[in-house]
């Protein structure tokens, strides 16, 4: 596909979400306004509104342009491949704002991430409005969006948080039948974290991933949707924050080994007590480093 066919049937799918927030009988920006909002020439925009008349969505007679029905998700055109998928946008953004590229309070050009993110004008926009429900951003009472930032009071709200899911989760893993595969793969966590700490003066940062991979475990336990969700956020900032600070980072990343190998002994032996009280307490070290990598960053 031909990079301005791409450009076209990108700048169309978004025309259809601008006409998704409209009423039947409504009338179209102007061609001009329209070529601004989808960062295309003039020409491009005839092209589009031709389309759309041809598909009956609108109305076009000189200037005026009415809105006939809503688009239905058929009529979007398919988008060429070789683009991010949800997940990868989803970590290349988070790595943005979480590097601190980007001040809180900064307006989000939804042209210029597309720029940065190769994705289609849709799934940027589903994947902003995903983030604000988490307060990560919001919408601009003008139109737009903007960065809220990632801060203190954030952070402590998503310790919290994740406090709840993971006892939650935790509870329900010691339940599980030997059967269920989470415990081979407990197994082999517990042998990568062994692996790691004989090797830690040289490999301490190599824990980000498995930290990640462990917590992941932890919260599958749940099959919950809604668990589910938080659990993809929460995830990735924890993540992140390991790249923040890296104030005694070999000394904190081996004391969380010791904090996970108690947590999956705890786990192996069926003994729920003391599972939630290893979580617990991994947890509030978990909290409190990451309330240290913002003041560090200046950011608590």
């Amino acid at each position: 596909m031909a990079r301005t066919d791409e450009r076209f049937r990108e700048a169309f799918n978004e025309a259809l979400l601008l006409c998704a927030t409209m009423k039947p009988g409504d009338q179209l920006p102007s061609e001009k306004e329209l070529a601004t909002r989808l960062d295309v020439s003039r020409t491009v925009v005839r092209a589009i509104l031709d389309r759309l008349r041809e598909a009956g969505i609108i109305t076009w007679e000189g200037r005026n342009k009415h809105l006939n029905r809503l688009p239905l998700e058929s009529d979007r055109l398919a988008i060429q491949d070789g683009q991010l998928d949800e997940q990868q946008l989803e970590r290349q953004f988070l790595d943005w704002i979480l590097r601190f590229d980007v001040a809180p309070g900064t307006a989000l050009n939804v042209s210029e991430l597309r720029r940065r993110f190769p994705v289609t004008p849709h799934m940027l926009h589903e994947f902003l409005a995903s983030l604000s429900r988490f307060g990560l951003v919001r919408r601009r009472p003008k139109g737009g969006w903007e960065l809220v930032g990632f801060t203190r009071e954030f952070a402590v709200e998503l310790s919290e948080f994740r406090m709840v899911l993971e006892l939650n989760a935790v509870a329900h893993l010691v339940e599980l039948p030997e059967t269920d595969p989470i415990w081979e793969k407990l197994d082999r966590l517990e042998q990568e974290h062994r692996a790691l700490a004989a090797e830690i003066d040289t490999r301490y940062h190599d824990f980000s991933l498995l930290d990640e991979a462990f917590h992941t475990t932890i919260g599958s336990a749940v099959k919950n949707r809604f668990a589910a969700e938080f659990q993809k956020i929460i995830s990735l900032i924890f993540h992140y924050h390991f790249q923040w600070d890296k104030t005694h980072e070999r000394q904190r990343n081996e004391a969380a080994i010791g904090e996970h190998l108690r947590l999956i002994a705890a786990l192996k032996a069926r003994d729920a007590k003391a599972a939630a009280e290893a979580a617990s307490d991994h947890l509030k070290t978990s909290k409190q480093t990451l309330l240290s990598s913002l003041r560090v960053n200046a950011l608590a």
